[in-house]
Order: C-alpha cells, then structure tokens, then sequence
C-alpha cells in the first residue's frame, strides 16, 4: 500500500513538473533565419515596417480537437513567406523547391513544419504570418512576443508557434 502512494505522489510531481515547464516559455523578442538559405539572419519585430503588412479582425484558436482555446481580436502581421524570401533560398534549380521544407521552432522546442510548395505554391502561404498586433497590443509588450499563425488551418492552434526562436529552411536528403 505505501509503495501505490509513493508511485502515484512520484506520478503526480512529475505531470506537476511537465505542466508548469509548458507554462514557463521565454518570450523572443526576434528570430533567426537560417539553414539552406544564402542570407541568414535575424528578424526582430523593429523590423517589420520594411514587409508589406497584413491583417484580419480577429480568429477563433481551436486545438486538435476543433475545441475553442481562446480567440485573438485586431491581428496584424507580415507574411512567413516575404521574409524567408529576404533570406534566399540556395537552390541550383527551381524544380528542387519542392524538395525544401520550412521548420519554425519555439523556445520550448516546439516545431511546426510547412512545404516550400505550402508556404510559396499555394493560398495557405498568403495566411501564415508572423504576428505584430493583436488584441490591439503591439507583439513586443505581449506574452509571447515574436509569434506565427496560420490563420487558414481548421485546428488554428495546432500551428500557432508562440516564442518563435527559429525559422530552418531545409531540403529532404
């Protein structure tokens, strides 16, 4: 009996310990561009005023189970995809695009994966963006400061990466 509420207080510190550790994400104040790229460098929210701006009054974010999260109101961002143009993608031909894949990377290591083709071929790249407002707050005195969302997808959370760190662009081997 005593060794069942040792296993289950062992058990119950450890979910107490993961579930706070999701909760503690460092906030990013820019990102890094990198990987198969010919131009790495860092994008911070100073400079988004150089990318053509983009907005949308407001989106339900749902989980993976279509269950409402929360709702953000007055969003307004650049495009993914105008910035990873800056960055160059080194390619000796264009046929190889559809060969590359872009990984965008959270402080706490969450990832989400878009296809060079998804990002660049088709409407979903004109709705994955890197948020600089919303909830009428600019991103720099939010939470999660540097964030992208695809604001296309059913499942909004799914791809909803707060604490962007990294953007990789890299090619399947």
């Amino acid at each position: 009996m005593h060794k069942k509420i040792s296993r289950l207080l062992l058990a119950f510190l450890l979910v107490s310990i993961l579930a706070k550790s999701q909760e503690n994400v460092l906030p990013t104040d820019k990102f890094v561009i990198e990987g198969k790229v010919k131009n790495s460098f860092s994008f911070s929210l100073d400079q988004a005023g150089q990318y053509k701006g983009v907005g949308i009054d407001s989106i339900v974010i749902l989980n993976h189970l279509l269950q409402r999260k929360r709702a953000i109101k007055n969003i307004k961002g650049v495009l993914l995809k105008d910035i990873i143009d800056k960055a160059v993608i080194e390619v000796s031909s264009p046929k190889l695009l559809s060969e590359y894949y872009i990984t965008c990377v959270a402080t706490d290591n969450y990832k989400v994966v878009f296809s060079w083709n998804e990002l660049f071929n088709t409407d979903i790249g004109n709705h994955v963006m890197v948020i600089t407002e919303a909830d009428g707050k600019p991103a720099k005195d939010g939470e999660d400061r540097i964030a992208i969302l695809s604001t296309a997808d059913q499942a909004t959370g799914r791809r909803f990466v707060k604490s962007l760190a990294r953007v990789i662009v890299e090619r399947i081997k």
